[in-house]
Protein backbone atom coordinates (compact mmCIF):
# COMPACT_ATOMS: atom_id res chain seq x y z
CA UNK A 1 0.00 0.00 0.00
CA UNK A 2 2.83 2.44 0.89
CA UNK A 3 6.47 2.09 -0.05
CA UNK A 4 8.63 5.10 0.80
CA UNK A 5 12.40 5.26 0.65
CA UNK A 6 14.93 7.90 1.69
CA UNK A 7 12.53 10.69 2.64
CA UNK A 8 14.29 13.85 3.75
CA UNK A 9 12.79 17.16 4.80
CA UNK A 10 14.57 20.42 5.45
CA UNK A 11 13.21 23.72 6.71
CA UNK A 12 16.06 26.04 5.89
CA UNK A 13 19.10 24.57 7.62
CA UNK A 14 16.96 22.46 9.96
CA UNK A 15 16.73 18.82 8.87
CA UNK A 16 13.48 17.32 10.20
CA UNK A 17 13.49 13.97 8.34
CA UNK A 18 16.80 12.23 7.77
CA UNK A 19 16.20 9.53 5.19
CA UNK A 20 13.07 7.74 6.37
CA UNK A 21 12.14 4.34 4.89
CA UNK A 22 8.68 2.94 5.55
CA UNK A 23 6.58 0.09 4.16
CA UNK A 24 2.92 -0.41 5.04
CA UNK A 25 0.78 -3.30 3.85
CA UNK A 26 -2.82 -3.05 2.65
CA UNK A 27 -5.28 -3.37 5.54
CA UNK A 28 -2.71 -2.60 8.23
CA UNK A 29 -3.29 -0.18 11.08
CA UNK A 30 0.07 1.39 11.85
CA UNK A 31 0.72 3.88 14.63
CA UNK A 32 3.64 6.32 14.66
CA UNK A 33 4.83 7.57 18.04
CA UNK A 34 7.67 9.67 19.34
CA UNK A 35 8.50 12.84 21.21
CA UNK A 36 7.32 16.22 19.97
CA UNK A 37 9.66 17.40 17.23
CA UNK A 38 10.66 13.88 16.16
CA UNK A 39 9.14 14.43 12.69
CA UNK A 40 5.92 12.41 12.97
CA UNK A 41 3.49 14.95 11.54
CA UNK A 42 5.94 16.03 8.85
CA UNK A 43 6.27 12.41 7.74
CA UNK A 44 2.49 11.93 7.79
CA UNK A 45 1.97 15.02 5.62
CA UNK A 46 4.52 13.82 3.08
CA UNK A 47 3.07 10.29 2.96
CA UNK A 48 -0.38 11.87 2.57
CA UNK A 49 0.86 14.10 -0.30
CA UNK A 50 -0.05 17.26 1.66
CA UNK A 51 3.64 18.24 1.65
CA UNK A 52 6.64 17.29 -0.46
CA UNK A 53 9.93 15.79 0.56
CA UNK A 54 13.02 17.92 0.02
CA UNK A 55 14.72 17.20 -3.28
CA UNK A 56 18.32 17.39 -2.14
CA UNK A 57 18.39 13.59 -2.11
CA UNK A 58 16.65 11.05 -4.35
CA UNK A 59 13.56 9.49 -2.80
CA UNK A 60 10.64 7.30 -3.81
CA UNK A 61 7.02 7.33 -2.67
CA UNK A 62 4.62 4.75 -4.08
CA UNK A 63 1.03 4.53 -2.84
CA UNK A 64 -1.27 1.79 -4.06
CA UNK A 65 1.07 1.10 -7.00
CA UNK A 66 1.09 4.78 -8.05
CA UNK A 67 4.40 6.65 -8.14
CA UNK A 68 3.61 9.92 -6.40
CA UNK A 69 6.77 11.58 -7.71
CA UNK A 70 5.53 11.20 -11.29
CA UNK A 71 2.23 13.07 -10.73
CA UNK A 72 1.77 16.71 -11.70
CA UNK A 73 -0.17 18.97 -9.34
CA UNK A 74 -3.61 18.44 -10.91
CA UNK A 75 -3.20 14.67 -11.12
CA UNK A 76 -1.86 14.60 -7.55
CA UNK A 77 -4.89 16.51 -6.26
CA UNK A 78 -7.20 14.07 -8.06
CA UNK A 79 -5.32 11.08 -6.63
CA UNK A 80 -5.49 12.55 -3.12
CA UNK A 81 -9.23 13.22 -3.39
CA UNK A 82 -10.07 9.77 -4.70
CA UNK A 83 -7.69 7.52 -2.77
CA UNK A 84 -6.74 9.21 0.51
CA UNK A 85 -8.72 10.30 3.56
CA UNK A 86 -7.60 12.56 6.39
CA UNK A 87 -8.60 12.92 10.05
CA UNK A 88 -6.99 15.64 12.14
CA UNK A 89 -6.91 16.48 15.85
CA UNK A 90 -9.14 19.46 15.23
CA UNK A 91 -11.96 18.23 13.05
CA UNK A 92 -11.70 21.12 10.52
CA UNK A 93 -15.43 21.11 9.83
CA UNK A 94 -16.83 24.18 8.12
CA UNK A 95 -19.00 25.94 10.74
CA UNK A 96 -21.60 27.27 8.32
CA UNK A 97 -22.37 23.82 6.89
CA UNK A 98 -24.43 20.99 8.39
CA UNK A 99 -22.98 17.58 9.18
CA UNK A 100 -24.20 16.08 5.92
CA UNK A 101 -22.94 19.06 3.90
CA UNK A 102 -19.49 18.78 5.50
CA UNK A 103 -19.35 15.07 4.75
CA UNK A 104 -20.37 15.58 1.12
CA UNK A 105 -17.68 18.14 0.26
CA UNK A 106 -14.96 15.71 -0.95
CA UNK A 107 -17.58 13.88 -3.04
CA UNK A 108 -18.67 17.15 -4.67
CA UNK A 109 -15.02 17.95 -5.44
CA UNK A 110 -14.75 14.52 -7.08
CA UNK A 111 -17.79 15.32 -9.22
CA UNK A 112 -20.26 12.95 -7.57
CA UNK A 113 -23.89 13.87 -8.16
CA UNK A 114 -25.62 15.50 -5.18
CA UNK A 115 -28.21 12.74 -4.66
CA UNK A 116 -25.55 10.01 -4.74
CA UNK A 117 -23.24 11.93 -2.42
CA UNK A 118 -25.99 12.63 0.10
CA UNK A 119 -27.09 8.99 0.06
CA UNK A 120 -23.54 7.85 0.81
CA UNK A 121 -23.13 10.53 3.50
CA UNK A 122 -26.32 9.45 5.26
CA UNK A 123 -25.19 5.83 5.19
CA UNK A 124 -21.85 6.75 6.77
CA UNK A 125 -23.35 9.03 9.39
CA UNK A 126 -25.85 6.32 10.31
CA UNK A 127 -23.04 3.76 10.53
CA UNK A 128 -21.25 6.15 12.90
CA UNK A 129 -24.32 6.61 15.09
CA UNK A 130 -25.22 10.07 13.82
CA UNK A 131 -28.47 9.43 11.96
CA UNK A 132 -30.20 12.05 14.12
CA UNK A 133 -27.52 14.69 13.43
CA UNK A 134 -27.68 15.08 9.63
CA UNK A 135 -28.78 18.70 9.72
CA UNK A 136 -26.89 19.87 12.78
CA UNK A 137 -24.04 22.34 12.40
CA UNK A 138 -20.70 21.73 14.17
CA UNK A 139 -21.49 24.06 17.09
CA UNK A 140 -24.56 21.91 17.80
CA UNK A 141 -22.47 18.72 18.12
CA UNK A 142 -20.31 17.36 20.91
CA UNK A 143 -16.56 16.97 20.38
CA UNK A 144 -16.93 13.24 19.78
CA UNK A 145 -19.77 13.82 17.32
CA UNK A 146 -17.76 16.42 15.42
CA UNK A 147 -14.86 14.00 15.09
CA UNK A 148 -17.17 11.25 13.83
CA UNK A 149 -18.49 13.65 11.19
CA UNK A 150 -14.85 14.23 10.20
CA UNK A 151 -14.39 10.46 9.97
CA UNK A 152 -17.43 10.21 7.68
CA UNK A 153 -15.98 12.99 5.52
CA UNK A 154 -12.70 11.06 5.29
CA UNK A 155 -14.61 7.96 4.14
CA UNK A 156 -17.03 9.53 1.65
CA UNK A 157 -14.95 8.75 -1.46
CA UNK A 158 -14.14 5.21 -0.29
CA UNK A 159 -10.39 5.89 0.06
CA UNK A 160 -7.85 3.09 0.16
CA UNK A 161 -5.80 4.77 2.85
CA UNK A 162 -6.62 7.01 5.82
CA UNK A 163 -4.11 9.26 7.57
CA UNK A 164 -4.94 10.40 11.09
CA UNK A 165 -2.92 13.03 12.98
CA UNK A 166 -3.62 12.96 16.74
CA UNK A 167 -7.26 12.05 15.96
CA UNK A 168 -8.27 11.69 19.62
CA UNK A 169 -6.05 14.43 21.03
CA UNK A 170 -8.96 16.83 21.51
CA UNK A 171 -11.43 14.29 22.95
CA UNK A 172 -12.34 13.14 26.44
CA UNK A 173 -11.25 9.63 27.41
CA UNK A 174 -14.58 7.95 26.61
CA UNK A 175 -14.90 9.60 23.19
CA UNK A 176 -11.25 8.78 22.47
CA UNK A 177 -11.76 5.10 23.28
CA UNK A 178 -14.87 5.00 21.08
CA UNK A 179 -12.93 6.57 18.21
CA UNK A 180 -10.05 4.13 18.60
CA UNK A 181 -12.41 1.15 18.47
CA UNK A 182 -14.10 2.70 15.45
CA UNK A 183 -10.87 2.62 13.41
CA UNK A 184 -10.65 -1.15 13.80
CA UNK A 185 -14.34 -1.57 13.01
CA UNK A 186 -13.85 0.49 9.84
CA UNK A 187 -10.83 -1.58 8.82
CA UNK A 188 -12.84 -4.77 9.28
CA UNK A 189 -15.92 -3.35 7.53
CA UNK A 190 -14.32 -1.48 4.62
CA UNK A 191 -10.77 -2.86 4.41
CA UNK A 192 -9.00 0.49 4.71
CA UNK A 193 -5.37 0.99 5.68
CA UNK A 194 -4.71 3.44 8.55
CA UNK A 195 -1.58 5.41 9.41
CA UNK A 196 -2.03 7.14 12.76
CA UNK A 197 0.27 9.64 14.45
CA UNK A 198 -0.56 9.70 18.15
CA UNK A 199 0.68 10.44 21.63
CA UNK A 200 -2.06 8.18 23.02
CA UNK A 201 -0.30 5.01 24.15
CA UNK A 202 -3.54 3.01 24.30
CA UNK A 203 -4.26 3.73 20.64
CA UNK A 204 -0.63 3.21 19.63
CA UNK A 205 -0.52 -0.20 21.30
CA UNK A 206 -3.80 -1.31 19.67
CA UNK A 207 -2.26 -0.97 16.21
CA UNK A 208 -0.96 -3.89 14.18
CA UNK A 209 2.46 -2.21 14.29
CA UNK A 210 3.84 0.66 16.35
CA UNK A 211 6.65 2.64 14.75
CA UNK A 212 8.78 4.93 16.90
CA UNK A 213 10.42 8.06 15.53
CA UNK A 214 13.50 9.57 17.11
CA UNK A 215 15.25 12.66 15.72
CA UNK A 216 13.88 12.36 12.18
CA UNK A 217 14.22 8.59 11.76
CA UNK A 218 12.09 5.51 12.40
CA UNK A 219 14.06 3.40 14.86
CA UNK A 220 11.93 0.24 14.55
CA UNK A 221 9.89 -1.35 11.75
Amino acid sequence: MIQANNIHKYYGDLQVLKGVDIHIEKGEIVSIVGASGAGKTTLLHILGTLDKASSKEDFDLVINNTSINSLKDKALAKFRNEHLGFIFQFHQLLPEFTAIENVCLPAFIKGTKKAEAEKRAKELLAFLGLSNRYNHKPNELSGGEQQRVAVARALINKPDLIFADEPSGNLDSESAENLHNLFFKLRDEFGQTFVIVTHNEDLANMADRKLTMVDGLIVNQ
